[in-house]
């Protein structure tokens, strides 16, 4: 696929050529040829002649050794045999477990695109960026389903659709592989939500786990040939990952014949006997469950056959021999650890993904030519948000941000006015402004009982970011109690934050407004308070701290006096104000969920801003929907730039002034408010969320923690599933994006009748019926009112990205084989069809399918 490129300004470079210096290209030329023969061999019976020689070489301690990883982010070595170690690195919007490298738009954003090209495109970049880095497994990709909009990792993963992740996988790990490197799709399976993972169960039926959550998984092992895959932390029916004989054994290896290599995730591993019988195969970081201690004498007593540690060594080896790495250098000369030539890449998925939901009387695209002031607010706005926080998030060389971007683009003749718009979380808490001193009590125990030790302060401004810290067991629990009376008559902020595993209540008034429960990580807790001018207000707070010192603060504000002075200025003075809002690391990522509403004080922000400033944009920056009732009506423009990577600012200064024109589309269906969401009734904490909690041990052995069983309630009623069948609409549909160019479809031909089983042709015309370049995603799907049973009302079964010239016509033929036809039979344990009439309907999102014509499988 050809990108955009970046054209540098070239330079003359003049070598003296000596001896050494010949000897040293002769030396780099030899080290690119091997480098060259990038994507594995095939496996053969040469192949498997030399795993099985080097199996017969290793004691059963030995065997033992390479099923866990070592140094965190390494395979074990063996040198009696020749097995150096094998490195890994996280990726997934970077490979950014060895310094700073390329920030790119993955995850969701990837998913924005609907380019199947590009996703190979990405792949191979990746893949580079790994063999500069020595690199030789990459962590990635993600392909979990976006079941609700609060999962704390979606960000990372694709889409709510299986198709549309299925379309893009399988590209993006042959991309990832040609290079070399092998790919490793995670998280294997249901990692649908992050609070509590190691011990949540996602409770699910056999027909929904195949048709939504399984085929992204297959489709990168069958079609695309990922050599690696990744358990999940958490539990699917009450068996964790690690130990599922159903996903790993029966279906991974067994239906989907998986040859490569399972491993856990970062400290997975629950149970080594289990695990080992259950088809895992390397245990990482470490071997701290499949070790010898726990392994030799399980196979010495028959517990766990040698013949299933030879299965796991061999998979190990023929892996590693596939792809050369015993004989090759992983590092390939001809690859840059800094790659310009991949910022392309970078910027390329950025304008492809940026999408367009609201563009009120075309205030967009702008001209330049008429903004001699612009104002740039938020909290997003710099610096620059590459992606989300967690084991994902990278450090880009060089990130641009919205402000620096649009600068870039307007140049020095217009005034760029930059403002964060809110004050930092510590300076709420420090500006807090109790009546007298706050009252602290200090217990010595986790239940606030015992003699206190007792202290005053002005404020508590304690927070630190969810950063590790050693854990302290020391029984202590910290009560802080102040009096607060309000100035003026309106909405307060209450705002509160810990970190880490840390857990707090805030009562007001006696009634618990805030809570923080024990976890693996959170984000700070908000509530808005309607207070009288003079009404005083007697607030608690109770700590229970679980590392060393106080990482806690909690404070109150008022709303209208919580955006920045300089921030209503700038926007009152400008011809157009930008709002960069959203997520960022630290409020959406790996080991909590995240808010469905934005951030604290951002909705007060946008609603000030946008009555300051009639021409108000706002760009959001997240892995999902979120909140934007109380201020949607009152903007005029709406953009969604999910995490864009590195070169997000330059990509929305070309899409605001109408260099590129917006082309992304919807991945997720964008919900009004969390309540709303089909997955809300069924999800953990919300109100009547039927979750079930209890001791018991899988097979009935005892356990030292709670299993959290989530039952999966709103089955196949997930996204756009749920919006079609019901007749109801969520606030934007899944595949929707606005351009500044217009489409129309005609011309759909579908045959009348089709025999069973067969490759049907579905063909169409798209055409740009406006005045600029621009590209259409067209869209496929299926309704089958005539199946034996309840299907969902459509079902995205075939897309096409378009590139069109103003008055061009595009002749789109989409090709649909048995499965799109199919659902999964619980009762016959297959995919089935059920013969009849089927609709076939296409357009430009689930909701607008002006296109259908009927089907008949006979």
């Amino acid at each position: 696929m050809k990108f955009r490129g970046i054209t540098l300004s070239p330079t003359a470079s003049f070598f003296v050529f000596s001896p050494l210096l010949l000897l040293w290209l002769a030396c780099a030329a030899s080290l690119a040829r091997i480098a060259q023969a990038q994507a594995p061999a095939p496996d053969s019976p040469a192949i498997e002649e030399q795993a099985h020689a080097m199996l017969a070489q290793l004691t059963l301690e030995q065997k033992i050794e390479l099923l866990g990883g070592v140094d965190s982010m390494y395979t074990r070595p063996m040198p009696g045999i020749g097995l150096p170690r094998f490195k890994m690195s996280d990726a997934s919007v970077g490979v950014r477990s060895w310094g700073p490298t390329t920030a790119y738009a993955g995850g969701v954003a990837l998913a924005a695109t609907w380019d199947p090209d590009f996703a190979r495109g990405l792949g191979e970049s990746l893949g580079r960026d790994a063999r500069a880095r020595n690199v030789n497994f990459l962590l990635g990709p993600g392909v979990n389903l976006a079941r609700s909009p609060v999962a704390g990792r979606n960000f990372e993963y694709l889409s709510e659709d299986p198709f549309l992740n299925s379309a893009l996988v399988v590209p993006f790990v042959q991309g990832v592989e040609s290079q070399g490197v092998i790919a490793t799709v995670k998280h294997y399976a249901l990692n649908n939500q992050e609070f509590n993972r190691h011990n949540a169960s996602a409770d699910v039926d056999e027909r929904t786990l195949r048709e939504l959550y399984l085929p992204a998984f297959e489709a990168a092992i069958t079609k695309g040939h990922a050599d690696a895959v990744m358990n999940s932390y958490n539990l699917v029916n009450g068996v964790h990952s690690t130990q599922n004989e159903f996903l790993n054994v029966k279906v991974l290896k067994g239906e989907w014949g998986f040859q490569g290599i399972l491993m856990s995730d970062w400290d997975a591993t629950y149970d080594g006997v289990a695990a080992a019988n259950n088809g895992l195969d390397l245990e990482m970081p470490s071997p701290k469950f499949m070790n010898a201690k726990n392994l030799l004498p399980a196979v010495q007593s028959g517990q766990v056959k040698e013949s299933a540690i030879d299965d796991k060594i061999l998979r190990l080896l023929r892996t590693e021999l596939r792809y050369g790495f015993t004989t090759r250098p992983q590092f390939d000369p001809a690859d840059s650890t800094y790659s310009v030539a991949d910022r392309a890449v970078v910027l390329q998925g950025a304008l492809e993904s940026i999408t367009l939901l609201k563009n009120e009387g075309n205030l967009l695209p702008l001209d330049p030519a008429k903004i001699k002031t612009i104002a740039i607010i938020g909290p997003d706005a710099w610096p620059a948000v590459p992606g989300g926080g967690g084991s994902s998030q990278a450090t880009a060389f060089d990130p641009v941000s919205f402000v620096t971007g649009i600068a870039n683009l307007l140049g020095s003749g217009v005034h760029v006015l930059y403002s964060r718009g809110l004050p930092q979380m510590n300076d709420v808490f420090r500006n807090t402004h109790w009546e007298g001193e706050v009252q602290v009590q200090t217990f010595p125990s986790v239940d606030f009982s015992g003699t206190p030790e007792t202290g005053a302060r002005l404020n508590v401004a304690d927070w630190k970011p969810n950063q590790w810290e050693p854990a302290d067991l020391t029984p202590r629990s910290v009560r802080y109690q102040a009096t607060y009376t309000a100035s003026n008559a309106g909405k307060y902020l209450l705002l509160a934050a810990a970190a880490g595993e840390d857990s707090f209540k805030i009562l007001v008034d006696g009634k618990q407004v805030l809570d923080q429960v024990h976890a693996e990580g959170q984000v700070p807790k908000f509530a808005s308070l309607d207070l009288a001018a003079g009404q005083t207000v007697n607030v608690q707070a109770d700590y229970l701290p679980h590392a060393a010192g106080s990482r806690f603060g909690f404070g109150l504000a008022y709303e209208p006096d919580l955006v920045m002075a300089e921030a209503k200025q700038f926007a009152a003075l400008a011809d157009v104000a930008v709002v960069a809002a959203g997520f960022d690391p630290a409020s959406e990522g790996e080991g909590h969920d995240r808010t469905f509403t934005l951030p604290w004080g951002q909705d007060s922000l946008i609603e000030t801003i946008a009555a300051a400033n009639p021409h108000t944009i706002v760009t959001l920056t997240g892995g999902g929907g979120m909140g934007t009732e109380r201020w949607l009506a009152q903007v005029p423009v709406l953009l969604d730039d999910y995490y864009p990577g590195q070169e997000g600012g330059t990509a929305l200064a070309e899409i605001l002034f109408g260099k590129y024109d917006p082309e992304g589309k919807l991945p997720v269906s964008f919900d009004r408010n969390w309540e709303d969401n089909p997955s809300y009734p069924w999800y953990h904490g919300a109100p009547g969320a039927d979750t079930v909690l209890h001791t018991t041990g899988e097979n009935g052995r005892p356990l030292d923690y709670t299993i959290e069983h989530i039952k999966y309630g709103d089955k196949l009623m997930v996204g756009y599933r749920y919006w079609t069948t019901t007749g109801k609409h969520p606030l934007f549909p899944f595949g929707f994006g606005l351009s500044y160019t217009t489409f129309s479809f005609s011309h759909l031909q579908a045959p009348a009748t089709a025999e069973t089983g067969s490759t049907v042709p579905i063909s169409f015309d798209v055409t740009n019926t406006g005045s600029t370049d621009g590209a259409e995603v067209a869209q496929l799907y299926i309704s089958d009112p005539s199946a034996k049973v309840d299907r969902p009302e459509r079902e995205l079964k075939g897309f096409e990205k378009v590139r069109l010239a103003p008055g061009e016509t595009k002749h789109v033929t989409l090709e649909l084989d048995a499965h799109a036809f199919s659902y999964w039979d619980e009762a016959a344990h297959k995919w089935t069809i059920d013969p009849g009439k089927f609709v076939i309907r296409v357009g430009d999102s689930s909701e607008n399918t002006p296109l259908d014509a009927d089907l008949v499988l006979e």
